[in-house]
């Protein structure tokens, strides 16, 4: 187990808002997860067994109840991670659509595929792999754990989550809402623990396969570790997604989503819009509507219905934003800083930089956190080349009255995703996922359900 001065690890809840803590609990150690993972193993022959439909009768009745305790778990949310209680319960209720997607079409994108042949027959048939560790991320502490969970299990897996060290009251109350819809024990199971021990549980071949979103440098990690084992793993890592705006948009309309796209769980997410490439002619008509739209912010408690802006998630990212800003100043911005201040809470405020250069931490790395960097482009291929200057390449939003021009200009820009005139946002219906360094695989969609199977060919001869 993992010892300092004979104290185990505590993990601990912290809400970011009052500064207090929530929760606090012992670590599991290296050894308590090899006894689980057994568990988790002799669980999987008998859910393995069980045919789609039958598995799928325990992820519609999980939506039922996460919609009936709805209120309970977004509050857990806001109260770990400081997220505005609004979004949390827009969240569960993502969850709960979800479930009911895959219940609905799970056992169509799972049937064998004949496949014609000489032989009497061929097809392709869909086996789970067995025991899949998810490790996730705070920053949409259900949606996160549920993307990953629902298509692995109902493709006949069980799952083990290490959920991110800040949102273990979440983690545990994940792991309520799949024994309450009548899961068998130890096919969902949450394991708190460290990250070394995760690791440790991937290097001893443990597990079958792994999921994983997070920062880029967990997923090239983590990657490493399960290459080294051979096991298959899905990296959806991070974003610096590029907000293009040409000079036949709709300014305002632009600008109102440019807001929510940036400002959205506090601008804690991997698909928020972090870079806005605005065409020079229109540049100060952007800015302007931006910051109108900006100022129509709610800051402040979370767990008001009113408010838009809670405080970020831990109190060691005040500094690291503070740091961008410095840095940005240093290079000739003048940051316009909106909001009052708050003398409780990690409250940080939502900041524009108007004439952002491309030299900038703001806009070279990802900045999680309410900073919004206008660049100019001079031209749209100036700003595709802006747009596609950066390692990460997870989503894309392009604003433009011309549709065809719009369409061109996305197949250019290197994404997993992409929209033309609205905001980046997953959608249990279509495949979610980054290139270059924003990630490996697919969540969501048939594509998602296929991530942790084996694909098996079977020919039959007379």
């Amino acid at each position: 187990g993992l010892f300092f001065g004979g104290e185990a690890v505590k993990i601990k809840s912290i809400n970011p808002y009052t500064e207090e803590i929530n929760w606090t609990y012992d670590a599991l150690s290296f050894g308590d997860c090899e006894d689980q993972i057994e568990k988790s193993i002799a669980a999987f022959s008998g859910w393995s067994s069980l045919s789609v439909e039958e598995r799928i009768t325990y992820i519609a009745r999980a939506a039922g109840t996460l919609r009936q305790n709805r209120r309970v778990y977004a509050e857990i949310i806001t109260k770990e991670m400081g997220k505005p209680i609004r979004q949390s319960l827009a969240e569960i209720e993502k969850c709960a659509w979800l479930c009911d997607y895959y219940a609905e079409n799970a056992a169509e994108f799972l049937k064998d595929e004949i496949v014609e042949t000489e032989a009497e027959k061929s097809y392709v048939t869909f086996e789970p792999l067995g025991v899949i560790l998810g490790i996730m991320p705070w920053n949409f502490p259900f949606w996160q754990v549920f993307r990953f969970a629902v298509p692995t299990l109902i493709a006949g897996n069980v799952c083990l989550l290490k959920h991110a060290s800040n949102v273990p009251g979440s983690a545990l109350e994940i792991e309520k809402v799949f024994v309450e819809a009548g899961l068998p024990e130890n096919v969902f199971k949450t394991l708190l623990i460290d990250p070394k021990t995760a690791m440790e549980i991937i290097d001893a071949d443990l597990v079958d396969g792994v999921s994983l979103t997070g920062s880029v440098r967990a997923g090239s990690e983590i990657g490493e570790l399960a290459g080294r084992v051979i096991k298959p793993f899905v990296l959806e890592l991070g974003g610096s997604d590029p907000f293009i705006v040409l000079e036949d948009a709709d300014i305002d309309r632009a600008a109102q989503v440019a807001v929510r796209a940036r400002f959205l769980n506090t601008g804690q997410s991997c698909i928020a819009a972090k870079r806005f490439i605005v065409i020079e002619d229109i540049v100060v008509d952007f800015i302007e509507a931006f910051e109108l739209h900006m100022q129509e912010l709610k800051i402040g408690d979370p767990m008001d219905e009113e408010t838009d802006i809670g405080p970020v998630a831990k109190k060691e990212f005040i500094e690291n934003l503070e740091k961008i800003l410095k840095d940005a100043k240093k290079k000739g911005a003048e940051p316009h800083i909106y909001g009052e201040e708050h003398s409780r809470g990690f409250f940080f405020r939502p900041t524009l930089i108007p004439a952002a250069s491309t030299d900038m931490k703001a806009l070279n790395m990802e900045v999680f956190g309410p900073i919004a960097p206008v660049v100019m482009a001079k031209d749209e291929d100036d700003a595709v080349k802006i747009a596609n200057s950066t390692d990460f390449g997870l989503g894309a939003e392009i604003w433009s009255a011309d549709l065809d021009r719009a369409e061109k200009l996305a197949k250019r820009i290197r994404s997993g995703f992409i929209t033309i005139n609205g905001r980046v946002k997953s959608d249990p219906r279509l495949p979610f996922g980054g290139t270059k360094k924003s990630g490996i695989g697919r969540e969501l969609s048939y594509y998602g359900l296929k991530e942790f199977v084996n694909i098996k060919t079977v020919v039959i001869n007379k």
